[in-house]
């Protein structure tokens, strides 16, 4: 599919929760230093590909390659080591801890972690509440702790699952601004998002998830020839 090895490939990745079968054979593939979307509307299989990657759904086949290292035997937490960061739709923040001690919780799992000054300036907001509670602050400035924290981790690969979901257009713009902020740092993104027109501005390349499997695969300098079936598959 791709010209160079990739970074992250999942093939013929098939899930379950209990007995109910999820994912149908997904496969992807992720060059160091993309943008990669997962498009899709809700229940098509995109956030469950995001926890069969990290380890979180257990009952999977098929394959999860990291630079060659086999994911699938590993328990969640030693894939995390491998230098992938996960950043759930609900966030996760604590309410008992201040916006400090959730961006400090996470243990550093690879060296090259981004310093904390350097992540205040990326997120001022973050800044001017450190002594707030979590869940005092704005779902905005939520998602922005919970991507903040990962960045302290050391993990380069990072798993956004909806960051734009329910959050002001303003805010959206600026989470725009920080993912486009990573890219250019050499971070590699694997975005799941409903929000197409977001995502567009953002992704290297794009998939389409619907009933669990991937149903096409473009970049996004063949967008304007995908949006017939864009419509067909998301309405947009």
């Amino acid at each position: 599919m791709l010209d160079r090895a990739p970074l992250l490939k999942v093939a013929d990745l098939q899930a379950w929760y209990g007995e109910s079968h999820v994912l149908h054979g997904v496969d992807i593939e992720i060059n160091e230093g993309e943008t990669v979307t997962l498009l899709g509307r809700n229940g098509a299989g995109k956030t469950t590909t995001l926890r069969s990657i990290i380890g979180i759904v257990r009952k999977r086949t098929g394959t999860i390659s990291l630079r060659g290292t086999d994911l699938l035997k590993l328990s969640p937490h030693r894939v995390a080591t491998q230098g992938i960061g996960y950043v759930p739709e609900e966030r996760g923040i604590f309410a008992t801890l201040t916006v400090e001690e959730n961006l400090m919780l996470p243990p550093q799992v690879a060296e090259g972690g981004m310093p904390v000054d350097e992540i205040y300036r990326l997120f001022p907001n973050l800044l001017e509440r450190k002594t707030s509670p979590g869940t005092k602050l704005s779902g905005g400035e939520q998602q922005m702790l919970a991507m903040a924290r990962i960045l302290r981790t050391g993990a380069r690969l990072i798993l956004l699952d909806e960051p734009t979901e329910g959050l002001a257009p303003v805010i959206v713009q600026r989470i725009g601004e920080i993912i486009q902020t990573l890219k250019t740092t050499g971070f590699t993104v694997l975005l799941v998002e409903q929000n197409f027109r977001f995502a567009s501005k953002l992704a290297d390349r794009h998939y389409v998830m619907e009933d669990g499997k991937v149903v096409d695969h473009f970049t996004s300098g063949e967008l304007d020839q995908k949006v017939d079936s864009l419509h067909k598959y998301l309405g947009v």
